[in-house]
């Protein structure tokens, strides 16, 4: 979406003034929606004669509440905002848009986000077919539809030649990669092509779901060289009973065993997660389950969601929300842990060297990520930036570690 509207306006930083605002907005939980509504009356607030332009999901799920706020002048649907450049076009000539006959076509969403010209976040797939009882995200993206390969790999060819050392491999359900395709084409298969280009020095994927790893995908993945040993692997319960009520699809064996087949692959692997508390009929019994299934488990960071009831999915309907005070605490138990482990896996690497690719620079610091994605440190300049290089670490901080550059050291991939 920026791509097309670079080339014929300034894009301006979020705190200045601008002619036209487009808020993207996210409708994952409540307060989701709510930070997008403050998004859209600050924007009215900054130029009242501002063209506002709310587009994503909670514009796809909730459109006629979203065109009753005053401040906003037009509302696009997630096909729709690929045409965002003719509604703006249409405005500036004078038409009214909400008339323009503006044809919405499914659209190549090959967007990229760059990170000071170092890691590329390439869109591969849109939509999810899973319908999670606590999820609107089935219903605000659609089913499941894949990028072609030839055109992510021409994506990624070309941004490799113009310096970016990383990419990272995301979608809605990018697991689902290549399912509605008429083959066996699948992400690993997409993996491997985008492991043989040149520039290209690490491949990381977005959130995956934990079938996904089978003993074929272990097998292929652990020869890719430039695969990053990081993988955030979707669990939201350690509850087998929760688990069946949301609709995974897994028990807790089954992602247990998956952890075990990452491990034996990688012995520097990390894992990360997310992980829902207070879903609808979850007893303390049931949460004391998952904090023992997390500790055995051992992840290196977990995102912490407290449950939040989307109107029109199967668990807002539900008997037993659990109140707000005790999300809040379980909330808070399930954070310190994560922080625990996290300085546990921070305090082992403690004299050890480790690659780095620099992305920027703080002062007479420059900061990146290991390979599997663990935040860096070190005294550097401007030259060290988009480059992998050596830190011998001296010793960790608050979710980084810190260290110095060291050269004509070879270490093991971490």
């Amino acid at each position: 979406m920026a791509q097309k509207l670079m080339s014929n306006y300034d894009i301006v930083e979020p705190e200045e003034k601008a002619d036209i605002y487009i808020i993207n907005t996210c409708s994952v939980t409540n307060m989701s929606d709510r930070k997008s509504r403050q998004m859209i009356r600050r924007a009215k607030e900054m130029n009242s004669k501002a063209f506002v332009i709310v587009v994503g999901c909670y514009a796809e799920v909730a459109k006629d509440e979203i065109e009753k706020i005053d401040e906003v002048d037009l509302v696009l649907g997630n096909h729709q905002k690929a045409n965002i450049d003719k509604y703006i076009e249409a405005y500036f000539d004078g038409r009214d848009v909400n008339d323009e006959a503006i044809e919405s076509y499914f659209y190549d969403f090959g967007s990229i986000t760059y990170t000071e010209k170092t890691r590329a976040v390439v869109k591969v797939q849109d939509g999810c077919n899973n319908f999670c009882t606590y999820c609107i995200i089935p219903y605000a993206r659609g089913r499941i539809c894949s990028r072609r390969p030839e055109s992510v790999v021409d994506e990624i060819t070309k941004i490799a030649k113009e310096g970016i050392k990383e990419v990272v491999i995301t979608g809605i359900q990018v697991s689902a990669y290549g399912k509605d395709f008429d083959s066996d084409y699948r992400l690993i298969d997409l993996l491997e092509e985008i492991n043989k280009i040149d520039g290209i020095e690490r491949i990381r994927i977005g959130s995956i779901e934990p079938l996904m790893i089978t003993d074929e995908f272990c097998e292929r993945v652990k020869k890719l060289e430039k695969m990053c040993h990081h993988f955030h692997l979707s669990l939201q319960s350690g509850c087998d009973k929760t688990l069946k009520e949301m609709n995974r699809r897994y028990t807790t064996a089954e992602f247990g065993e998956v952890v075990r087949k990452l491990r034996s692959i990688y012995d520097d692997v990390i894992l990360t997660t997310d992980i829902i508390v207070g879903f609808p009929n979850e007893t303390d019994e049931d949460f004391e389950q998952t904090y023992d299934f997390l500790k055995s488990i051992k992840f290196y960071k977990m995102h912490i969601f407290k449950y939040s009831q989307r109107k029109g999915t199967v668990a807002a309907k539900m008997k037993n929300q659990v109140s707000p005070e005790k999300k809040e605490e379980r909330s808070k138990r399930l954070l310190k842990l994560s922080s625990d482990n996290e300085k546990d896996y921070l305090d082992e690497y403690v004299g050890k060297d480790v690659r780095v690719l620099f992305e920027e620079q703080d002062g007479e610091f420059v900061k990146g990520h290991t390979d599997n994605y663990i935040v860096v440190e070190a005294k550097g300049s401007e030259e060290n930036l988009n480059k992998i290089l050596t830190v011998h670490v001296e010793q960790s901080g608050e979710e980084k570690l810190v260290g110095t550059l060291i050269w004509n050291r070879n270490v093991k991939k971490v």
